[in-house]
């Protein structure tokens, strides 16, 4: 049996892709009121600049039922389980907890993506492509993580105030990240949030997203992918770009953030991610 690798919903993968590739996905929690939404599998109808929506992790019982299962449909050859950034949200510390509680030993590894969309959903992708080939539960595993290593995330967002409440940014990158500021073009950095560059005007702040995705992506072909949030034509003539200006681009998806991310970066979001030697 091959190695099955487990993420969560934050991750954004195509639902193609995690079919195709037999990913197992566990659902974040989106808090509306007093409902709380499984993302992915209920129905999401929400405000995203409402003070009474937040999000929560997987639980440490919900991802142990998912790795139980994965490891049994593997055989017992192993999980790989790869999530968002510990620095932005507790599933990754829910899921050691999860393996603790199942005594698995090493047939259950974990990896921290230090990232969230797609900058956790192409190691995943990375990991998945080689456990179909058969490859042994240390190798998916390092692919995983050297994946994870080389992936750089840029994100600009119309307004700091929801990360700042929902706690994703430093202080001082809060501060500098103030209404002074138009456009706030922020990074990922050994998975935590930080403002890279302030930003005037909305066209100098694509140039900039732009600029740092081609710079980060080298000139040996790159896995790249573009997500947004209600901007899909904006995220489309950004795609158009790095197309044309990333030499070799190996692999490039469009996608929406999911809610979970949606919350905390507001409408207008726009990433991208590079993964410089694809992933896979």
């Amino acid at each position: 049996m091959a190695i099955v690798v487990v993420t969560d919903s934050s991750a954004s993968l195509p639902a193609e892709l995690v079919g195709e590739l037999h990913i197992a996905v566990v659902p974040l929690h989106v808090l509306v009121g007093d409902r709380t939404i499984r993302e992915g599998i209920d129905p999401i109808d929400i405000d995203y600049s409402a003070d009474t929506v937040t999000t929560s992790a997987a639980s440490p019982g919900e991802l142990r039922v998912a790795y139980e299962r994965a490891l049994d449909r593997s055989g017992g050859d192993g999980v790989v389980a790869v999530h968002l950034s510990r620095q932005l949200s507790g599933t990754w510390e829910a899921g050691r907890q999860a393996v603790r509680d199942m005594d698995a030993g090493e047939r259950v590894r974990l990896v921290d993506s230090l990232g969230a969309g797609l900058a956790t959903g192409f190691p995943v992708l990375a990991a998945a492509r080689r456990a179909i080939t058969g490859a042994a539960l240390d190798i998916v595993y390092e692919t995983a993580v050297a994946a994870a290593s080389r992936s750089r995330a840029f994100i600009l967002v119309n307004r700091t105030e929801q990360l700042r409440r929902g706690g994703r940014l430093s202080s001082a990158a809060a501060f500098f990240g103030s209404e002074l500021v138009t456009k706030p073009l922020l990074q990922i950095v050994e998975g935590r949030l930080e403002l890279r560059e302030k930003v005037r005007t909305r066209s100098k702040a694509y140039a900039k997203l732009v600029a740092a995705a081609v710079d980060a992506a080298g000139e040996d072909g790159a896995a790249v992918a573009v997500q947004h949030l209600g901007a899909e034509e904006a995220a489309t003539t950004l795609a158009t770009q790095l197309r044309d200006l990333i030499p070799g681009i190996r692999e490039l998806v469009i996608a929406e953030f999911g809610p979970a991310l949606g919350v905390h970066l507001g409408v207008g979001a726009v990433g991208v991610l590079v993964v410089p030697g694809g992933c896979g």
